[in-house]
């Protein structure tokens, strides 16, 4: 029976890990691999995703900043000549990113971090410790997006409503709110159409998230069958009458 260790020495062979630069087919592996584990993160990115502004130039980012780093990595790992000169090239290319790149979600940063890591690994030869954590975080984020893993207890929605300005909407929606509401807060009060109206902005919490019709029915016989507006902040939901 052929051992392990029989058919790592035959890779390590074709590929030349042994050697201390890095030859011409394992350069192709490396690059080919980081592409691969990149596209493992582009593809939970997008399965997982849940909101409605869903870029494909943000996807495709990722597969490239993370095959980039790799040659990065090995272009200051190998060339010790340049290393100094060259990682301060890259700090001021990832400054640049940085600062010229607009990211407004937090898990869309945390997935650059991902691919860059993934990129990192591969570019300092430690394909089996980048392969395999890249595939355990991979799958750790499908499962808790499936799951639905620290979704909030109770949906939080934005609510507009347009009234005349000689109503007194504090004392007016009051009962109505405590019968559909568990809670409410008033965000802003904005005159609009030339100061003839009133628009209100509050965030909410349904006490039945599957009754929006009911609250929102129930503010028109209030505000005069003027417009109102039910939104959910969750993701590809939208609440309206």
């Amino acid at each position: 029976m052929i051992s392990l260790d029989f058919w790592q020495g035959i890779f390590n062979d074709v590929l030349g890990l042994n050697q201390p630069s890095p030859p011409l087919q394992e350069i192709i592996f490396a690059i080919c691999l980081s592409f691969t584990l990149n596209l493992l993160i582009a593809s939970v990115y997008k399965q997982t995703y849940r909101g409605k502004d869903f870029s494909q130039d943000y996807v495709h980012s990722l597969l490239i900043l993370g095959t980039v780093v790799s040659v990065i990595v090995m272009v200051v790992k190998f060339d010790q000549v340049n290393a100094q000169a060259t990682a301060f090239g890259i700090f001021a290319a990832f400054s640049i990113v940085r600062f010229r790149t607009d990211v407004s979600a937090a898990r869309d940063i945390g997935f650059l971090f991902c691919a860059m890591a993934a990129g990192l690994g591969v570019g300092a030869r430690a394909y089996v410790l980048a392969t395999a954590t890249t595939v355990l975080i991979a799958a750790i984020i499908y499962v808790f997006s499936r799951m639905d893993v620290f979704a909030p207890a109770r949906a939080s929605h934005r609510l507009r409503v347009r009234v005349t300005n000689d109503v007194d909407y504090d004392s007016a929606f009051r009962a109505c709110f405590v019968q559909y509401l568990h809670d409410y807060d008033l965000i802003s009060v904005e005159s609009i159409q030339a100061g003839m109206m009133t628009e209100l902005r509050y965030s909410v919490q349904l006490k039945e998230v599957t009754r929006p019709g009911e609250f929102v029915a129930a503010l028109q016989q209030l505000n005069g069958n003027n417009r109102v507006m039910i939104t959910s902040t969750g993701p590809s939901r939208v609440l309206s009458d």
